[in-house]
Parts: structure tokens; C-alpha cells; sequence
């Protein structure tokens, strides 16, 4: 298997070689009631009913990797997602939605008291493409806003959604916190760093 792949696999009637646009964001906003209604379900509560699959954008039924995001007060409260395409994206949003209320290690599972306190983003990846960087000093060069980044190191991993950037310094302290969640000390560089890049379309709960 790839180490990356440089394409989404696409639906059956997708030429899988050709890298597809990312879905517009009206197109999304459906995925924020799906993702709300599994983040209810797995703490506890009764989810309001489906929509009927037939009302979806056809969006919703293509193969895309996605991330859920939940925050509360402004501090985030739990994030998941996959990095490749494996799944229809509604569902790819619910199972990422359920495991960010339940399974991110970083936080205990959201009570029911949370929900009304909670805001949801989606995000929903483009491709994932390798950046070959000679160094450390070449990828603080190369690495900028907009960029999601995936960093890999032996059996270590990490990614930065794009909107990170917004609460970071700079390119230096991005490439840190990349460090970090790939389990690595903040400056750290080895020849066997490998780094790829994607971008993403996000929707918000709140934003029109």
C-alpha cells in the first residue's frame, strides 16, 4: 500500500486518476444536522429522524475522507477523522462524529448536559499529496496557511487541519504542534520525516 495516496479512490463512475473538486460548502451544510444527530446519540440521547436519503446532495453518497471537529466555548472538545477516502461521506461524518464525542483520548465522553453548549465543524478533505522537503529549514519554507499537513516518522503520525493555522504563530510553531501529535518533541528532524499536504472545505454550526 502507498504510503500516501496521491488521488481519492472515487466513486465506481469516478476515474480514480483524475483528483476531484471539493464539494462546495452549501453542498455540506446537510452533514452538520448528521454529524449533531450522532454526537446526540452517542452520549446517551434520542437523535432527532434521518433525513430521507433521497433529499441529500449527491455529495453525500461520494467516497471522501473527513474530520469532525467539536467545540465548546471556543476550546475544542474533541476531534476525529480519517485521512482517506474509504466510505460514503455521510456516513464517514456520523462514525467521525460519534468517535469525537466518545473516543478522543484527549477528553472524557460528552454528556447529554454538553450538547446545547457544543458547536460542530465539518471538514471534508481533498487529496492527500506527498511534499518532499530536503530538511526541517525546507519544510518551515514550504509549509503555509491553507495547508492541511500529515507528518510521519517510522509508526508515528500526526495531522493539522488547515484551520490550525489560524491559532498558531507561524510556520514554526505549526511544524511543533505537528511534531507533537505525531508524539515528538518540538524541533525534532530526522532524514526520515516524510510530510504531505491537503485541503479541506469546512462548514460550521452558527455561520450562514
Amino acid at each position: 500500500m502507498p504510503l500516501w495516496r496521491s488521488t481519492p479512490p472515487g466513486t465506481p463512475e469516478d476515474d480514480p486518476r483524475e483528483p476531484r473538486p471539493l464539494p462546495s460548502p452549501q453542498d455540506l451544510r446537510v452533514l452538520l444536522g448528521t454529524a449533531r444527530r450522532a454526537v446526540a446519540a452517542a452520549a446517551g440521547l434520542r437523535p432527532g429522524p434521518e433525513p430521507d436519503p433521497s433529499t441529500l446532495p449527491p455529495v453525500c453518497s461520494q467516497t471522501w475522507a473527513s474530520f469532525v471537529t467539536l467545540t465548546q466555548a471556543g476550546r475544542l472538545r474533541g476531534c476525529i477523522g480519517s485521512l482517506e477516502p474509504r466510505r460514503a461521506l455521510v456516513e464517514d461524518v456520523a462514525q467521525n462524529a460519534r468517535a469525537a464525542a466518545t473516543r478522543d483520548p484527549r477528553f472524557p465522553p460528552v454528556a447529554p448536559e454538553e450538547l446545547d453548549d457544543l458547536e460542530i465543524e465539518v471538514s471534508v478533505l481533498g487529496p492527500v499529496v506527498p511534499l518532499p522537503v530536503t530538511g526541517r529549514a525546507d519544510a518551515l519554507d514550504r509549509l503555509h496557511p491553507g495547508m492541511g499537513a500529515v507528518l510521519r516518522y517510522g509508526g508515528r503520525r500526526g495531522t493539522l487541519l488547515p484551520q490550525v493555522w489560524s491559532r498558531v504563530a507561524g510556520a514554526e510553531e505549526f511544524l511543533d504542534v505537528l511534531l507533537a501529535k505525531a508524539g515528538l518533541p518540538p524541533g525534532f528532524w530526522s532524514e526520515q520525516v516524510e510530510l504531505a499536504t491537503y485541503g479541506v472545505v469546512e462548514v460550521r454550526e452558527g455561520e450562514t
